[in-house]
C-alpha cells in the first residue's frame, strides 16, 4: 500500500453527512422488514399450533396473551403499519414526488405519527373486544 493510499479514507465518514429524517427512517424500513419476517414465523407457528391439536394452540394463545407475548404483538403491528406507511411514501418517490427536503421531512414524520396512531386504533379496539 502505497502512501497515498493510506490516507484516502475508505467510505465517507458519518461526520460528513447531517442526520436527516430520511436516514434514521429507511433504517427502520429495513428493521422493520426484519421484524416483519420474525412475525411472519410466529404466525407459522400459530397456524401449526391450529394443525397440532388444542393443546399445542393453547399453549402458543397462553404464550401470545402474556404480556412479552403481547408487547411483541404489538410491536408487529407497529412494525407492520410503519413499513405500509413508508412503503406508500416510497411509491410517491417512485413518482417523482415529494423529493424536496421540506416535503420528505413532512411525509417521513406524517409515516411516523399515522403509524403510531393506526397501531393505538388497532390495539385499542382489540383491547376493547370489538374483534374478539
Amino acid at each position: 500500500m502505497t502512501t497515498r493510499q493510506a490516507n484516502r479514507p475508505l467510505s465517507p465518514h458519518l461526520g460528513v453527512y447531517r442526520w436527516q429524517i430520511s436516514n434514521t427512517l429507511s433504517i427502520f424500513h429495513r428493521l422493520t422488514g426484519v421484524a416483519m419476517s420474525l412475525g411472519a414465523l410466529v404466525l407459522t407457528g400459530w397456524i401449526v399450533s391450529i394443525a397440532a391439536g388444542p393443546d399445542a394452540y393453547l399453549d402458543l394463545v397462553d404464550a401470545l396473551g402474556s404480556p412479552p407475548g403481547v408487547l411483541a404483538l404489538a410491536g408487529w403491528t407497529l412494525c407492520f403499519f410503519y413499513h405500509l406507511c413508508n412503503g406508500v411514501r416510497h411509491l410517491f418517490w417512485d413518482a417523482g414526488k415529494g423529493f424536496e427536503i421540506p416535503e420528505a421531512r413532512r411525509s417521513g414524520i406524517m409515516v411516523v405519527v399515522t403509524s403510531t396512531l393506526l397501531t393505538l386504533v388497532f390495539w385499542i379496539a382489540i383491547l376493547a373486544g370489538r374483534w374478539s
